[in-house]
């Protein structure tokens, strides 16, 4: 099982990066089928790059550093 304060302490890694293009995320859930759900803030939320954040940033990172993470997914809006 993940534990939610690895996925936690990761995302704190990244998040001095989105923060710098002015948005921000925050972790929701962590699944037990290693599905990890963020929510997008500040810029991010609606910057059509957002989706392309989330993979190729987010769960790039938590999948090379928290054993057991799938996928990352945005909260529902």
């Amino acid at each position: 099982m993940i534990e939610k304060t690895d996925v936690a302490a990761v995302l704190e890694l990244i998040r001095p990066s989105l923060q710098a293009d002015g948005g921000d995320v925050k972790l929701i859930d962590v699944a037990e089928d290693g599905v990890v759900t963020v929510e997008l803030q500040g810029a991010c939320k609606g910057c059509p790059m957002s989706q392309m954040t989330l993979a190729n940033g987010v769960e790039r990172i938590l999948k090379e550093r928290v054993p057991g993470v799938t996928k990352v997914v945005p909260a529902a809006e």
